[in-house]
C-alpha cells in the first residue's frame, strides 16, 4: 500500500505544504544553487546586480523542483519499494500523481517564462533544457537502462553553471564551459559512493547502478580516474586568467584531498573490504563539502586579484 484510506486533499494542511516541498528535492536544489550565483560573480568579476541574482535563484529553484517532481512521478513505482525513498509524497499518498504532475508541470512553465520575461531568453532555454535533459534523457531513458545512466544524466546538473554565466552575461565562454565540465567528471564519483552504500535498493529495483553491475574494485577504479579529470580540468581557469592565485590554491588542496580520499576508497576495496569499513559515503559527504568549497573560491577570487 502507498497511502490510506484519506485521499491527499483531505490531509493536513501543514502537512501537504511540506509533501509539496518535498517533491522540489530542496536539499539537491541548494547543491545547485551554489553552482550558480559564485559563477555570476565571475561573470561579473564583482558583485552582481542582487535583484538579479534573487531572479535567477528563483527561477533555478522552480525549474530544478519542476524537474525533481516530474522525476519523482515517472520513479514512483520504483521509490514505492526502495527504503530510501520510501518515505517520498507520492509513496506515502501525501502528493496524488496528478497533483505531482500538474505541480512539475507547472513549475517548468512558470520557471522558463519568468527566466526569459526577467532574466533573458538564453538563461530561460538552458534552464528548461536541463529539466528536460533530467526528465526525459536521464529519468525516462537512461536511469533503467544503462550503467551510465548518472554519467550521462548527470549534465542535467551542470547546466545550472551555463545558467550562472549566461544570466548576467547573455552569453557564453571557456569559464562556464570548463566550471561545467568540473560538474561533469564531479557527477559520477560524487554519486556511485552513495550507489555502493544502496547497491542493494538499486538491484531490488532493476536499476543498473554501476555499483549493482560491477564490482567494488571496478567502481573504485572509474571513481579515481574521474576524480583526477575532475581536479586537472578545475585547474583550467587560471593558465585561461580567468581566475587567480586564490582560486588555484583552494583548488588544489580541495581537489588533493578529494583524491586522497578517493584513492582510499579504492585501496579498501582492492582490500575486498565491504560493510561500514568500507566507509564509502566518507567520499560522497566530501564531495559535496568539496564543490561548496571551490565555488566559493570561483566567487570570492574575483576581488582578489
Amino acid at each position: 500500500m502507498t497511502g490510506t484510506d484519506q485521499s491527499p486533499a483531505h490531509r493536513p494542511l501543514g502537512a501537504r505544504v511540506m509533501a509539496f516541498v518535498a517533491l522540489t528535492k530542496p536539499r539537491i536544489i541548494e547543491l545547485l544553487l551554489i553552482t550558480t550565483v559564485p559563477v555570476m560573480f565571475l561573470a561579473q568579476q564583482g558583485v552582481p546586480d542582487l535583484t538579479l541574482v534573487l531572479l535567477t535563484c528563483v527561477g533555478g529553484y522552480l525549474s530544478a523542483g519542476g524537474a525533481n517532481a516530474l522525476n519523482m512521478y515517472i520513479d514512483r513505482d520504483i521509490d514505492a519499494l526502495m527504503d530510501r525513498t520510501s518515505q517520498r509524497p507520492l509513496v506515502t499518498g501525501m502528493v496524488s500523481p496528478r497533483e505531482c504532475l500538474v505541480f512539475g508541470i507547472t513549475l517548468a512553465v512558470v520557471s522558463t517564462l519568468l527566466f526569459g520575461l526577467t532574466v533573458n531568453w538564453l538563461s530561460a532555454w538552458l534552464s528548461l533544457g536541463a529539466l528536460l535533459f533530467y526528465v526525459v534523457v536521464y529519468t525516462m531513458i537512461l536511469k533503467r537502462r544503462t550503467s551510465q545512466n548518472i554519467v550521462w544524466g548527470g549534465i542535467a546538473g551542470c547546466l545550472p553553471v551555463l545558467i550562472g554565466w549566461s544570466s548576467v552575461t547573455n552569453s557564453m565562454s571557456w569559464a562556464p564551459i570548463i566550471l561545467f565540465l568540473v560538474m561533469f567528471f564531479w557527477t559520477p564519483p560524487h554519486y556511485w559512493p552513495l550507489s555502493m552504500k544502496v547497491k542493494e535498493d538499486y538491484a531490488r529495483v532493476g536499476v543498473p547502478m554501476l555499483p549493482v553491475v560491477a564490482s567494488n574494485k571496478v567502481v573504485a577504479k572509474q571513481i579515481v580516474i574521474y576524480s583526477w579529470v575532475m581536479v586537472a580540468v578545475s585547474l583550467l581557469l587560471t593558465p585561461l586568467g580567468y581566475t587567480g592565485w586564490f582560486y588555484t590554491a583552494v583548488a588544489l588542496l580541495a581537489g588533493g584531498f578529494w583524491l586522497w580520499e578517493a584513492h582510499g576508497l579504492q585501496n579498501r576495496a582492492k582490500a575486498e573490504v565491504t560493510g561500514a569499513k568500507l566507509k564509502e559515503m566518507r567520499l560522497f559527504h566530501w564531495s559535496i563539502t568539496y564543490v561548496s568549497i571551490l565555488f566559493v573560491a570561483v566567487a570570492v577570487d574575483p576581488f582578489l586579484r
